[in-house]
C-alpha cells in the first residue's frame, strides 16, 4: 500500500509539473510571413462599414484616461514616469524675447508652449506585437537580430497598427460579481455570467474589453498600483480559441493579474496575445461611464500614434452605442 501511494504521489507530481511546463511557442501567422498585425487583419472594409451602418446614437464615450505628473506608471520596473514641462511662458517671453520682436509685441500676444516625456505604455495605450516575445522571438518569428535596428524595431512597431473600427463589447465583470478582489484572476466563468446577465453575446471579431473596476482609482496611483485584479490565462484562451475575438482591453494596470499562474513565465497572458496568437490589447482604459450607463454593445473606433519602431503606442479609443439585434 505505502509503494503503491508513493507511486501514485510520483504520478501526480509529474502530471503538475507537464500542466506547468506546456510548451509556449512563437506563432506563425496565417496571414502570410510578412504579417505585422496579427488578428487585426480581421477587419475588413465590409466589416468596418456594418458596425458604423449600426450606430445608434450621436452619444460619445471616451475611453481614455488623462495624462499627469504623478499618474500610475511602470516606474518599479525601472521605466520613466510621465513628465511635463513649459518651454515658454507668456511673461517669460516677454523677458527673453525668443522672436526678436520685442516687449510691445510679446505683451500683446502671449506665447505657451510645452513638452512631455513619457514611457510608451503609460495610460490608455495599446500593446503592439513586438512587446514581448519568447525563446529569442516575436509574433511570426522575427528575430531581435535581424530586425532590431538602435532606432526600433523594423517589423510590428507601433507605426503598423491600422485604425480600429469593430463591434465593441463591455465585459462589466465588477458589476456582475460585484467587487473585485485583489490579484484575482478573472476566470472564463467569471465572462460567461457577466455574458448572461447583460443579455449579450460574443461575435468573431471582436474587441471585448473588461471592466474589473480599478479605474475608479486612477488618480490615486498608489491604489491603482496595489494588487489589482487582472484576467488570468484559462479566461483569455477561452475568448481567443472558443469566442474567435480580435482585440483585447481592461481597465487595469497590466491587463493580466499577478502574480502569474505559470511558474516558468512572469507574464504569460501577454505572451499568449502578443507572441503565440498575434493579439494586441489595450490597458488603462477608462470604462466607468459605459458601465454606468450600462452600454454593453457599441462601434469601437481608435487609432494610435504612429511611433515607428516602438512597443507599444498612446490610444484614443470611442465608444458609440449601436442598435441592438433584434
Amino acid at each position: 500500500m505505502k509503494r503503491t501511494n508513493i507511486l501514485i504521489a510520483v504520478l501526480l507530481f509529474f502530471q503538475i509539473m507537464l500542466r506547468g511546463q506546456q510548451k509556449e511557442n512563437v506563432g506563425v501567422s496565417p496571414w502570410g510571413p510578412q504579417d505585422q498585425i496579427g488578428t487585426l487583419n480581421m477587419m475588413t472594409e465590409d466589416s468596418m462599414l456594418q458596425v458604423l451602418s449600426k450606430i445608434s446614437s450621436g452619444k460619445t464615450y471616451d475611453l481614455s484616461v488623462e495624462y499627469f505628473v504623478g499618474m500610475p506608471s511602470f516606474h518599479s520596473l525601472g521605466d520613466p514616469g510621465y513628465q511635463y514641462w513649459l518651454t515658454h511662458t507668456p511673461h517669460g517671453t516677454i523677458v527673453d524675447n525668443p522672436n526678436g520682436l520685442g516687449e510691445e509685441m510679446n505683451r500683446k500676444v502671449s506665447y505657451t508652449g510645452d513638452a512631455i516625456s513619457m514611457y510608451t505604455h503609460m495610460g490608455t495605450h495599446i500593446d503592439a506585437l513586438n512587446h514581448f516575445g519568447l525563446d529569442g522571438k516575436i509574433w511570426n518569428g522575427f528575430t531581435p537580430e535581424e530586425h532590431l535596428g538602435d532606432k526600433g524595431w523594423k517589423r510590428t512597431g507601433a507605426e503598423t497598427i491600422p485604425p480600429i473600427i469593430a463591434r465593441g463589447v463591455l465585459l462589466d465583470v465588477a458589476d456582475a460579481k460585484g467587487p473585485v478582489p485583489k490579484n484575482y484572476h478573472i476566470t472564463s466563468q467569471d465572462l460567461q455570467l457577466t455574458l448572461k446577465k447583460q443579455g449579450i453575446n460574443l461575435n468573431s471579431g471582436d474587441v471585448v474589453l473588461i471592466r474589473t473596476g480599478q479605474a475608479e482609482f486612477y488618480e490615486d496611483a498608489s491604489h491603482y498600483l496595489d494588487n489589482y485584479p487582472g484576467i488570468g490565462l484559462e479566461a483569455v484562451k477561452w475568448l481567443v480559441e472558443d469566442q474567435g475575438i480580435m482585440l483585447l482591453g481592461a481597465d487595469n494596470l497590466s491587463f493580466e493579474a499577478f502574480p502569474p499562474e505559470r511558474e516558468d513565465n512572469w507574464v504569460p497572458v501577454h505572451t499568449y496575445l502578443l507572441a503565440e496568437k498575434g493579439i494586441m490589447f489595450i490597458e488603462q482604459l477608462f470604462l466607468e461611464e459605459l458601465s454606468k450607463d450600462k452600454v454593453y454593445e457599441f462601434a469601437f473606433i481608435a487609432a494610435s500614434l504612429k511611433l515607428r519602431g516602438a512597443s507599444g503606442s498612446p490610444l484614443r479609443p470611442i465608444a458609440l452605442p449601436i442598435t441592438k439585434k433584434k
